[in-house]
């Protein structure tokens, strides 16, 4: 995992990939975060074509998600 963030929006865990498809082990560290703490919401930005979500965990292309980012908003709705 390469972020988390906290904040009055949550706890959010992130994972960047310089990828353009997901991987099962992509999302292992996201995964072990979740179990230790069950509210938190986990990203996974890569460079692929299209969103996903897989076993909780949302896949963004990372484009979309940085222009998408503005202050006082939550990261992701």
């Amino acid at each position: 995992m390469d972020f988390v963030v906290y904040g009055a929006t949550g706890l959010w865990a992130l994972e960047v990939k310089n990828a353009g498809r997901v991987r099962a082990e992509d999302r292992r560290g996201l995964t072990a975060f979740r179990q230790d703490y069950p509210n938190s919401r986990c990203l996974l930005l890569y460079r692929g074509n299209e969103r996903l979500k897989v076993e909780d965990v949302l896949c963004l292309l990372v484009d979309e998600f940085l222009k998408s980012l503005r202050p006082d908003q939550p990261l992701w709705r």
